[in-house]
């Protein structure tokens, strides 16, 4: 005798909540995740043709505004031990300079973050001359030759 077999039913499995869910995560994350850590002034920058990627790591960011108020900007890593492991926390920095004391206040964020730090200025276009002027000054006074001036690209 034939036996019939049974009939298999398909099994569909509905995909919406999954997808839904998929878009809701991906919305929350972008509406609370900063992109980029907000500056404590903004500056325009000076127009240039010059293209040279700057370093990740190891840098201080000396920012001169408009009103040539100075601020120094770095990041340094703290080590502490979490569950018995030895976990690297990165720390954001900003300090106000003014330029009588800016000369201490690199000494002394050079002195935290060691000696083999770049230095990278981030000037407005219409800063003063004469700031300018004393922050370089005191860049050679306290031996820091090389740095490189962040500016805008100029296209054409």
């Amino acid at each position: 005798m034939l036996k019939k077999g049974k009939r298999r039913v398909a099994i569909r499995i509905d995909m919406t909540p999954m997808v839904d869910i998929a878009f809701l995560l991906l919305i929350f994350y972008m509406s609370t995740t900063t992109f980029k850590p907000p500056e404590v002034k903004s500056v325009s920058l000076v127009p240039s043709h010059s293209q040279v990627k700057l370093p990740e790591k190891n840098i201080i960011n000396v920012t001169v505004t408009a009103e040539d108020s100075i601020f120094i900007e770095y990041i340094d890593t703290k080590t502490e031990i979490v569950e018995g492991k030895e976990v690297t926390i990165p720390q954001r920095f900003y300090r106000y300079a003014p330029i009588e004391r800016f000369n201490y206040e690199l000494v002394d964020v050079r002195r935290q973050l060691g000696l083999n730090v770049e230095l990278v200025v981030k000037a407005d276009r219409d800063a003063s001359f004469g700031v300018m002027r004393k922050l370089m000054r005191t860049m050679q006074e306290v031996n820091i030759n090389q740095f490189s001036l962040v500016t805008e690209l100029e296209m054409g």
